[in-house]
């Protein structure tokens, strides 16, 4: 049997893949509305068919949306937090996915705020995210991390929004190796999903439908965005985990990177000469730039 071949506008069905499901909508003028949320939360549940679940049928290889961060929404939780008004690209709203004994996460929070502190910058504080027990499946919550957000305010001798992001980065890359090399059980559910000024990410191992039912934040009519970007994921060369439910910080990806073991070494053989003007001594902190064991994608 073969199924015939079809060609309509763009599309041709030759070069058709099964794989993970991917989408991206905005509105042209930038400006941010809660009607791009909705438009890409209904797109990621028409994408449903294209991501694996678990056996309980309620525990997805992993969905989420990135967005713009949402100043709207943040306003009044830097006020709840004593951090007054803020313009956008003032703070960071970072998603962080913490463990849930107590201890190790006690050492990953004092690890964050100590190191936004000397890293110039200003911690404000912590955010519990509020979810939906209901909406996530059996196998799914026996992993599920804590999950919180993390403020910071940028620096004073930061010198603009570009620098606070470079800032940022080195943050995470440094809260990473410190939290990396501690030895108390349960640092492998440690992620920092996202950590920026521009957007933010909501993820999990979640059904499509299910996402904006666990992370109740996103039908919160001052959740807006300018853009929405959407993933649902069908694992196939890592098995699912909280923290590689995509999209990532800057991408989703619906393939497989066949040359990923032959790309890692050549980037940990070239790190070493690494320079840039831009993040100065700061580079050094940033390595080991990858990380071991994660996705392609990732």
């Amino acid at each position: 049997m073969q199924l015939p071949r079809i060609r309509e506008g763009l599309y041709d069905s030759f070069y058709e893949h099964d794989a993970c499901g991917v989408g991206f909508v905005c509105n042209v003028q930038n400006e941010p509305v809660h009607d791009i949320v909705q438009k890409g939360l209904e797109m990621l549940n028409n994408l449903g068919h294209r991501s694996a679940c678990g056996c309980d049928d309620r525990t997805s290889d992993g969905t989420g949306i990135l967005l713009q961060a949402p100043h709207e929404f943040l306003a009044p939780v830097l006020k709840e937090l004593g951090a007054g008004v803020r313009a956008p690209g003032e703070y960071a709203a970072g998603m962080v996915f913490l463990p849930r004994d107590a201890r190790a996460q006690t050492f990953c929070r004092n690890t964050f705020e100590e190191t936004i502190r000397a890293e110039g910058q200003e911690f404000i504080g912590w955010r519990r995210v509020p979810v939906s027990p209901d909406a996530v499946g059996e196998a799914a919550a026996a992993m599920q991390p804590e999950l919180w957000q993390v403020l910071a305010g940028r620096g004073k001798q930061t010198a603009d929004q570009d620098a606070f992001e470079r800032k940022l980065y080195v943050i995470r890359k440094v809260v990473e190796h410190t939290i990396a090399g501690a030895d108390m059980p349960g640092m492998d559910e440690f992620y920092i999903p996202s950590l920026s000024s521009r957007t933010i990410v909501y993820k999990g191992m979640l059904l499509a439908e299910d996402l904006p039912r666990f992370y109740t934040d996103l039908v919160d009519p001052r959740m807006k965005s300018a853009l929405a970007m959407v993933h649902a994921r069908f694992s196939t060369n890592t098995l699912p985990q909280w923290m590689l439910a995509q999209p990532f910080r800057f991408l989703c990806h619906n393939g497989e990177i066949n040359t990923l073991r032959g790309n890692f070494n050549w980037m940990n053989a070239r790190q070493s000469l690494f320079e840039s003007e831009l993040f100065g001594n700061d580079m050094q902190k940033l390595l080991p730039i990858l990380t071991e064991g994660a996705s392609d994608s990732a």
